[in-house]
């Protein structure tokens, strides 16, 4: 960035900040709001919380700092935060593994829709089926002709037991009706780092992830897996107009409060947190992170988080995932 647009930006945050201090809304507490993450700094959730909480901090008018909580793939963070103080000072980046799958597959010790309080909807991205160039596969079709030919030999890694790019796998598995064998990783970082050197054959990654390889012509995207293809990713079919109608399994963040925080507070950071994803610098940024903005109602995102438990939970029973 140039000095000038530095000195330009510099200053209209300064306004900005000293505009909503005086604006502020006054059902929020006075002090230090802290916004909890379930995974490491630096990653995309960490990433995307960061930027969403700069925004918020000029918006209202105090500071807005992170807190990373990482492990059980997000779960300790939600149960950080289920305990957490109900004045309105602690926020959650929920996500989709906490909040609709691990509840069918480990004591998670919080109830998701009584402990947690939903605020709004934060920002969701589908992952990208690739496989390495050494598989010889250009296609969805012909992967899955492999996978049917060979059955119980097809692998697909994932960034861990009930993540998001876990449930991917066993969703193609039911609607293409094929046994690909699911190997999961500690972490994205490992599974690409397998993929790439050709120890497994596909991976459900995250597009910031895998594009870069696909750049280089490393990796081979076949599918992504939202109902519609990303704006950042015009030239790659979904599963489901490749012959899987209705197939969608994304990864999503959200925002949420330890589950006594009271409806008023409830509801004027839902205001807030809305306002932010409603801004168009943000909306590009968070596009950049290769992100979709999806700003909601608290109930609509209620009434959306029960529907992925409730999808998520059929297909847990009906493939019988135990944890190991």
């Amino acid at each position: 960035m140039q000095l000038k647009q530095l000195l330009a930006c510099t200053a209209l945050v300064a306004g900005s900040t000293l505009t909503a201090a005086v604006h502020a809304n006054s059902v929020l507490p006075n002090k230090q709001i802290s916004l909890v993450v379930g995974f490491v700094a630096g990653g995309a959730a960490d990433a995307s919380a960061r930027l969403i909480a700069q925004k918020l901090s000029q918006n209202i008018g105090q500071s807005v700092v992170i807190i990373n909580k990482p492990g059980a793939g997000g779960n300790i963070a939600h149960q950080y935060v289920a305990q957490g103080p109900s004045d309105g000072s602690m926020l959650l980046l929920g996500s989709v593994g906490p909040l609709t799958i691990s509840p069918h597959l480990i004591d998670v010790s919080y109830d998701p829709f009584k402990d947690i309080q939903a605020i709004s909807g934060g920002v969701n991205f589908p992952n990208v089926l690739v496989v390495h160039k050494g598989a010889g596969i250009n296609t969805l079709k012909d992967f899955l002709d492999q996978a049917r030919s060979n059955a119980g030999e097809i692998e697909y890694a994932s960034s861990g037991f009930g993540a998001a790019s876990h449930m991917a796998g066993e969703l193609l598995n039911m609607e293409a009706s094929v046994e690909m064998v699911h190997v999961p990783y500690k972490g994205g970082a490992q599974a690409m780092q397998d993929l790439l050197g050709e120890r497994v054959m596909s991976y459900f990654a995250a597009p910031p992830t895998a594009m870069p390889y696909v750049a280089e012509g490393m990796l081979i995207p076949l599918a992504t897996t939202g109902l519609e293809r990303p704006a950042y990713l015009p030239n790659i079919p979904t599963v489901a107009e490749s012959g899987y109608p209705g197939f969608e399994a994304l990864n999503w963040y959200s925002f949420a409060a330890p589950g006594k925080t009271p409806e008023p507070i409830l509801e004027s950071w839902n205001e807030e947190i809305v306002k932010v994803l409603n801004d168009p610098e943000i909306i590009n940024k968070l596009t950049e992170f290769g992100m979709t903005p999806q700003p909601t109602t608290r109930q609509e995102f209620i009434d959306y988080t029960r529907q992925e438990y409730e999808k998520w939970g059929k297909i847990i029973k009906e493939r019988n995932l135990k944890k190991p």
